[in-house]
Order: structure tokens, then sequence, then C-alpha cells
């Protein structure tokens, strides 16, 4: 597969993307769930070129949601990771494609059209960001580093917060990017020592994950087990050295 050519397939949302008349047609999901016309658009996009370069790959994308997988390799595309950002123009926004074969990410890439950053991973190759290789932190414990949140499920919001303060009081700050994806990017490459989250799809975090494993690091979910790239759950990315520290607060 030419990995080059996905690379660049993904590159050339980012005029999608920029466009903000497009950003600004909106329908609303579900409570604070929302999807933008380019959303739909970069889903098309992406789906369509992808299809003509791979037609035996499926495809799993978060505006067409889960469906029973049977083939060996399929995509999983998030087209904005970070609609509520687009829709402000918040400029913390994300396109998330990972390649899953026989239930393992094997690729995986985060790209941040507003400042021009690419992640990408491939399964025993490591991660980089515009082509240069990245490392998770080396943080030793929580009060070494900042840790990134993310709200989601709503309806936990009150006891998310309790764990969110207890993060804060243990280590040196907390960050929320409302990006799961770019999330993970940044522990990727050592901006921060770890992140977690209530519930993600597999869209949002499969590229991510590999992008985090492949740095060095380590992802499961809030009870130490392997996450599965079918399945939502819980999620806990961390360099590895802080994650049981960070479980423990979870």
């Amino acid at each position: 597969m030419d990995i080059q050519r996905i690379i660049d397939l993904v590159k050339e949302t980012k005029e999608i993307i920029m466009d903000r008349e497009t950003a600004g047609r909106v329908k609303e999901k579900g409570i604070a769930d929302y999807v933008t016309q380019t959303d739909i658009a970069v889903q098309n996009f992406l789906k369509e070129r992808l299809n003509a370069l791979a037609p035996d790959v499926l495809f799993i994308g978060e505006e067409t949601g889960m469906q029973h997988i049977q083939a060996d390799s399929y995509w999983i595309l998030d087209p904005v990771d970070g609609t509520t950002n687009l829709m402000h123009d918040y400029r913390h926004s994300t396109v998330s494609l990972a390649l899953c074969h026989k239930k393992e990410i094997v690729m995986g890439f985060v790209y941040d059209p507003f400042h021009d950053e690419f992640f990408s991973a491939i399964k025993g190759e490591g991660s980089c960001l515009n082509g240069c290789p990245i490392h998770v932190s080396s943080a030793k414990r929580l009060s070494e580093t900042i840790i990134g949140i993310g709200t989601a499920k709503r309806a936990n919001a009150k006891e998310n917060f309790v764990r969110f303060l207890n993060v804060y009081e243990n280590s040196q700050d907390i960050r929320r990017l409302g990006s799961a994806a770019l999330e993970l990017a940044y522990t990727a490459c050592g901006r921060q020592g770890g992140y977690f989250e209530g519930f993600l799809n597999p869209w949002d975090f499969a590229a991510g994950m590999l992008l985090v494993q492949e740095a060095g690091g380590k992802v499961t979910d809030w009870y130490g087990t392997t996450l599965v790239p079918t399945q939502g759950g819980s999620v806990a990315a961390t360099n590895g050295q802080i994650h049981r520290e960070l479980l423990e607060l979870l």
C-alpha cells in the first residue's frame, strides 16, 4: 500500500476544513453532539479516494457509525475530530485515520491542518511528526507533567470533574483541547504526559492509540485492559511510566 499517497490524500482535506461557510452548516445529532457539512465532505472525499486506492479495504467512519465488520482490513475515520471547535473557529480540529488489520491497528494518521502538523505511525516503525521521529514524555511521576482531559460522557460530568480535580492536584496542571485524536498525538510527542476520557468511540482513539504506542507509551481503558478497535470505552494514554499512578486516580 502506498503510504505516501495516503498521507497526501489526508493533507488534501485542508481546503475543505478551512472553508468557514461549510463549517457553519451544522446539524445537531444529540446533546452537545454536532455534525457539520465539513465532516460529511471530508468523509465522502476520503472514502472515495481510499476506496480507489485500496478497494478491498472496508470503511468505518464517524458519520456512518459502527458496522458489523467481517473483513480482515478496514479504515477507521473521524473526518473532523473536534467538530465543536471547528464550529467556533477554535482551530484545534483534526482528521484521524487508522487502518485496522486482523483486529490490530497497523497505521495511524492524525492531521492538524491549522498548525500544519501531520502525526503518523506505522506498527513496528515508530511515530513521527512531519516526518521526524517523536517520543513520549520522560516524566516518571504525574507531578512532573501536565495531563490532557476529556469530558465525555456528559451524563457523568459530576463524577468526571471529581477525577479532574484529583488529577489536577497530583500533576503540574491539566489541559483540554476538545479533540481526542489531538490529545493522543500530543501525548505521543511528549507535550503532555498523558490523557484520559470516560468514553471514546474507535474513530476517536484508533489512530492516536497507535501514535502513543509507537512513540513508547501505553494505552488502555481505565482498568488497564487493552482497547478493542471495534468497541468504544474509557481511554487512558500515558508515557507508560505514570500509567499506574494515573489509573489509581481514575
